[in-house]
């Protein structure tokens, strides 16, 4: 079957549609690097400030699951990009299935965390919940651990909303005898990619301080 999409009035073409869609997609991902940008300013100012209680509260975390969680991200990145690379009417069920194997790891990711989540509940390493950690560095660890939820469960958000993303691509692309949905999928595409870099950069901010020496 053709492609035949509908075009609306404000656009001269189908592609001047995509092209919109596409740069709408940037924009909303350049308003999502300030708000990470704040975040990520607010920990080296309040790191510069404690440094030694960042580096403790560091190596607290779970470097086990935040290993394994960036290897899920960067594993699930390389899926949806095959899927955007060889999509066609005639490979629609295979990009589909890149899709749920993109949207599988992501729900692991969030499975982890969970379970990077319970684990600090039970040491008391939850701020304003049930946060016990004696020392002179006390307050340097709270600060960083009020990082570590925020900037984590925002994050979080960002990988639910992608994986409702996908899953609406990946039954688009399953049931359409089309490429209509190209567009739609490499926005999608490019909103999973930003995501997993913002991971990267939170992962090496967490997990890292004071563990890179030995």
């Amino acid at each position: 079957m053709p492609d035949s999409p509908a075009v609306a009035p404000q656009f001269a073409s189908a592609a001047h549609r995509d092209e919109t869609a596409e740069l709408g997609m940037w924009v909303f991902i350049a308003t999502e690097v300030l708000l990470f940008g704040g975040l990520l300013l607010t920990y080296f100012v309040y790191r510069h400030a404690y440094p030694q209680g960042f580096t403790t509260g560091s190596q607290h975390t779970e470097i086990v699951i935040g290993t394994a969680n960036t290897a899920i991200l960067l594993t699930s990145s390389f899926l949806v990009a095959w899927a955007v690379e060889i999509f066609s009417a005639e490979t629609r069920r295979l990009t589909a299935g890149l899709l749920a194997g993109a949207i599988s790891l992501g729900l692991a990711f969030i499975v982890l965390k969970g379970i990077e989540y319970h684990g600090e509940y039970e040491e008391h390493l939850v701020p304003g919940i049930d946060f016990r950690f004696s020392g002179d560095l006390a307050n340097g660890v709270q600060l960083f651990f009020i990082f570590y939820f925020i900037a984590t469960a925002i994050h979080a958000l960002h990988v639910i909303i992608g994986i409702g993303l996908l899953g609406i691509l990946a039954a688009l692309c399953r049931e359409a005898r089309t490429t209509r949905h190209r567009a739609a999928l490499h926005s999608a595409a490019l909103y999973w990619h930003f995501v997993d870099i913002v991971w990267i950069f939170l992962f090496a901010l967490i997990y890292l301080p004071g563990r890179s020496a030995g």
